[in-house]
């Protein structure tokens, strides 16, 4: 999907506020909680069920697992999707004698020992980046939001740039990395936002030709082969005809990465009812955002964050309930009511480990979250 005709095409018959959502996981030893090279197996064994077929993929190293909702019909219907497969993979690992973690970094497992699946795509990416891919021992949360008009999902991204390091600051949630804490709250943001090519706050582009010009310029010059070697936060996906916002750590219970999709879907919506309603598009500079994800990283909620508006410092623990007021008419008409946690995962690891906690504990008691709530009731395996 590197030809941006077929890309227009794909936005021009897109249905709005269709939801996707990809969560990634990582796989486990139970013994030792260390990561665990159990993808191909865990895939394979997939391959038997009707819902995990199509929604088990990898992502990078054979120590981790992604389960993907497919295409809701809105937000409702991806939860739905997504409950199902969650359900039935925790128990395809189950049956397999392996965990799944959900935090942004694992807290200890060494990079160098983590081992990139075995296929056309990750092997050109491991050639083109080296130790910038080999290094990217990360999970996150992705949601993609149908958006109608290739040039209005253009748009819909110029305005979301300003608002993704508050997304951030409210799932950070990998304080922990190579064996120690690393006095930030999304490592999992600097190793990857921060390293990748063509990631983190993307330029404004205006429209989807400044934008189709760009990825032109890009093809022409061998700097990428596929689309999504645009790793930007929040990128137009060409395939689908979604706005994908990339910003998020991995959630620990499903209930914060149920709320946090929600509120997502609804900051894409309602920047597409700004765009209908003639809003004025944001054009903050790069430069600015950019110190506010800075912000986001190592302070989570914990920090300030920039009123950019204003220029004036406000507290990181606001932003959630700025976003909630600003995306009433969108939550309204989409129903969409966010049950957000008072804190986010960061906030809860350093609690555990400043009440006496270990670095190993406090990770063990998030494994066990994950494996209470991800792993709901109800549905049955086709095993």
């Amino acid at each position: 999907m590197l030809d941006m005709t077929l890309a227009r095409e794909a936005f021009d018959a897109s249905q709005d506020f269709t939801v996707g959502l990809e969560e990634e996981f990582g796989i486990l030893d139970p013994d030792t909680l260390e990561l665990d090279h159990r993808y191909e197996e865990l895939h394979e064994a997939a391959k038997a069920d009707d819902v995990l077929a199509e929604s088990v993929a990898g992502e990078l190293i054979a120590s981790e697992i992604e389960i993907r909702s497919g295409r809701g019909a809105d937000l409702a219907d991806a939860l739905a999707r997504q409950r199902e497969a969650r359900t039935r993979l925790f128990g395809l690992a189950a049956d397999h004698n392996a965990l799944l973690a959900s935090t942004g970094t694992h807290p200890w497992s060494p990079w160098q020992q983590q081992r990139i699946i075995d296929t056309d795509h990750y092997r050109r990416l491991e050639d083109d980046l080296g130790y910038v891919a080999r290094r990217n021992n990360t999970f996150s949360l992705h949601v993609h939001v149908g958006i109608r008009g290739a040039d209005r999902a253009i748009d819909v991204c110029d305005r979301l740039r300003l608002i993704l390091p508050q997304l951030l600051a409210i799932s950070a949630n990998s304080p922990f990395l190579d064996g120690s804490d690393s006095g930030l709250h999304s490592a999992r943001t600097q190793i990857f936002t921060k390293s990748f090519p063509r990631c983190g706050i993307p330029d404004s582009f205006g429209n989807f030709a400044n934008y189709a010009d760009y990825v032109d310029l890009l093809v022409r010059t061998k700097s990428i082969v596929e689309h999504t070697q645009l790793w930007w936060s929040v990128r137009p996906h060409h395939s689908f005809g979604t706005v994908e916002v990339r910003i998020c750590d991995a959630q620990t219970t499903a209930q914060d990465s149920s709320a946090l999709s929600s509120l997502i879907v609804a900051c894409v919506a309602q920047a597409a009812m700004d765009h209908d309603e003639g809003e004025p598009a944001d054009e903050t500079p790069g430069r600015l955002i950019e110190e506010n994800l800075w912000r986001a990283i190592r302070y989570g909620l914990d920090g300030r964050l920039i009123d950019l508006e204003r220029g004036e410092e406000l507290p990181a623990s606001v932003v959630a309930d700025r976003l909630l007021a600003w995306t009433a008419p969108a939550r309204a008409t989409l129903r969409i009511e966010p049950a957000l946690a008072a804190e986010n995962g960061a906030q809860r690891q350093r609690r555990a480990l400043a009440e006496g906690a270990s670095m190993r504990e406090v990770f063990a008691a998030a494994v066990s979250e994950t494996q209470r709530t991800y792993a709901a009731s109800g549905v049955t395996s086709t095993l």
